[in-house]
């Protein structure tokens, strides 16, 4: 069960069941008693994979920018997204949903793969610029290690000349 649904895995059961008794949405969430709302997007991937839905998936898949833009291209010239995501094996219609919204915000560069993770530092780059405060405190431990490092090395010297 999804963690966002807020069925039970008996509703759901019994939503399936009722759906392939040939009754629909709102339907079943009057019999069940809970809201059509919340058994819309168990009836969109139902259309899509029959009693299959009931079972869970063990990775979610990746899908490829040709893949993304060919079905964004078939949507905008007519198609549903429920037949869109059964000849796809889509496993809902909220992913074409969700890349429709990436291509009218970004464009094409929407649907490309983004980079997953925290971006890498480029050590060259230049951080951020540094305050003269910061500077002078740098530059007085800097000091304070040469002159550490001067003494022990005069001690050092006087040592072996005994």
């Amino acid at each position: 069960m999804p963690r966002s649904s807020s069925l039970t895995q008996e509703q759901r059961r019994a939503a399936v069941g009722l759906f392939d008794a040939g009754c629909g949405c709102d339907s079943v969430a009057t019999q069940l008693g809970v809201r059509p709302s919340a058994l819309r997007s168990l009836y969109d991937r139902w259309r899509i994979w029959g009693t299959e839905v009931l079972v869970s998936k063990p990775a979610t898949r990746t899908y490829t920018f040709d893949l993304k833009w060919e079905i964004v291209q078939r949507y905008e010239a007519g198609e549903s997204k429920v037949e869109l995501a059964q000849a796809y094996g889509l496993s809902a219609p909220s992913l074409i949903e969700s890349w429709l919204r990436a291509y009218r915000t970004d464009g094409v560069a929407g649907l490309q793969p983004k980079p997953r993770g925290r971006p890498t530092r480029d050590p060259d780059a230049p951080g951020p610029p540094e305050t003269e405060l910061e500077r002078l405190r740098r530059e007085n431990e800097r000091l304070r290690a040469e002159v550490a490092y001067l003494g022990k090395l005069r001690a050092l010297s006087a040592a072996e000349r005994r």
